[in-house]
Order: C-alpha cells, then sequence, then structure tokens
C-alpha cells in the first residue's frame, strides 16, 4: 500500500508540475523532431528510474551490450506489464519511443511523456490507420529514433505468447534498422499480479537478443526469421528461469 500511495504521488506531482518542459519539447521536436526526442529521452528515462525505485523493482540484465549506439532499433518484445515500457526505458541509452494504443494519445498527464519521446499511436482495429501508423513509425526510425513494438497487441499473463502481428516488423525492414528481441519475466508481480493491485517490491529479469537487420535478409530468410520470433522470445524466457537471482 505504501509502494503504491509513494509511487502515485511521484507520479502525480512529476506530470503536474512538467508541463513547461512539455511545452519546451513540443517545440523544440516541432523544428527538429530528432533533436528534441534527443533532449527529451534522458529527462523522461529519469523519471522512470524514481518510479521503479520508489516501487522496490530490482532489474537483472544480461545482453546490453547487444545494443548498438549508432543506429535507430526495433525493440520487440512480450507484453505483461504497464512496466515494460518503463524497465525498457531505463535500460536503453538511445533515443526511444513506442508503438502505444491509440486509447492513450489522449490521457492526462502520460500522454506528454509519450509525444516527448516520439510514441506513435495505433488503432489495431482499423487497418487503413493501423498502415498510416507503420508508415509514420518508419519514418521516425530513418531520422534515428528507436521504437519498441509489443506484437501481441495486449498485456498477457498466461504462460505462453499470444499469436504475434507481424506488420510492424516492415518499420526495421523499410528503415534498414536491426531489430532486437526483449524477454521480460516476472514483471506483472510488479502491479497486475497483485491483489487490489497493490505495488509490490519485485525481481524483474530482462535479456536483450543479438541484432538482425532484416533489410540484409533475403525474401526466405526475412520470413523464416519473422515467423521464429515468438519461439526465440519463449527461448529466451524459459533460459530466465534458470538465472541466479
Amino acid at each position: 500500500m505504501i509502494r503504491l500511495i509513494l509511487c502515485a504521488l511521484w507520479a502525480f506531482n512529476a506530470m503536474l508540475f512538467s508541463l513547461p518542459v512539455h511545452l519546451h519539447f513540443k517545440h523544440m521536436i516541432k523544428k527538429d523532431p530528432m533533436k528534441g526526442w534527443s533532449k527529451a529521452n534522458p529527462f523522461v528515462r529519469g523519471f522512470f528510474r524514481k518510479l521503479l525505485f520508489l516501487a522496490g523493482t530490482k532489474v537483472t540484465v544480461r545482453g546490453q551490450e547487444n545494443i548498438p549506439k549508432d543506429t535507430a532499433i526495433l525493440f520487440v518484445g512480450n507484453h505483461r506489464s504497464w512496466f515494460d515500457i518503463i524497465i525498457l526505458h531505463t535500460l536503453v541509452d538511445v533515443p526511444l519511443g513506442f508503438i502505444s494504443k491509440k486509447e492513450f494519445s489522449n490521457t492526462p498527464l502520460l500522454s506528454p511523456y509519450q509525444r516527448d519521446i516520439g510514441c506513435v499511436f495505433i488503432d489495431r482495429d482499423n487497418p487503413r490507420e493501423a498502415i498510416k501508423t507503420i508508415n509514420q513509425g518508419t519514418e521516425q526510425m530513418k531520422l534515428g529514433l528507436s521504437l519498441g513494438l509489443y506484437p501481441e497487441g495486449t498485456r498477457n499473463h498466461k504462460d505462453t505468447l499470444l499469436p504475434f502481428r507481424e506488420g510492424g516488423y516492415k518499420m526495421a525492414e523499410r528503415s534498414k534498422s536491426p531489430i532486437i528481441l526483449v524477454a521480460m519475466s516476472n514483471q506483472d508481480n510488479i502491479f497486475e499480479n497483485n491483489k487490489f493491485h497493490f505495488i509490490k517490491k519485485t525481481h524483474v529479469t530482462v535479456e536483450f537478443s543479438e541484432p538482425v537487420n532484416p533489410s540484409e535478409l533475403s525474401v526466405q530468410e526475412k520470413r523464416a526469421y519473422y515467423a521464429d520470433i515468438p519461439n526465440r522470445l519463449t527461448r529466451m524466457l524459459e533460459d530466465q528461469k534458470t538465472w541466479d537471482k
């Protein structure tokens, strides 16, 4: 209960008093998108790190050395919690936005943070609008912004992954950027799995795969790689159960 109150108070106050900062970033992004996202990134990362500290979240991570710093990256991960984005953002030292549901585009206090870092909002129920979102994400990646993608489309608390939607992979392919898989375990025990949704001290494990650039693969190799992404993530998640915590 105490952790929930501390996190809620920190989030509310930080979001409320940072409104002038959001306006500054909004102006910067209009003039020079990549410069604006780059300036906003450490600001938002600091906010997320404080939130994880107050939540009592410990993170064990492997494979950070696989993340290049000289190119945009499409991070593809399993999706179990609201904390997926928060944790991933604190571990990646490059400007990073996310593909987010359109319902979050006007969320009070939260949506300015999302826009600061270049999040792209998708309507998964409207194929025509979803294509526009993928095109927008592609253009942002061409500018140098990395994006996080959760192909399951919704938070999943089952032991097996939901079917993956492969359309988002085109953003990496068309921008000639690598894909890095992100396997994350135990993150839904911070909040979603708890009675009354209290925030609980939790140990989360995260692993980054080696990068694969789809634009460098043949058509057959690309299809095989895309189809195998859920299996690769599943193997990474299974392997995390053996980690020494």
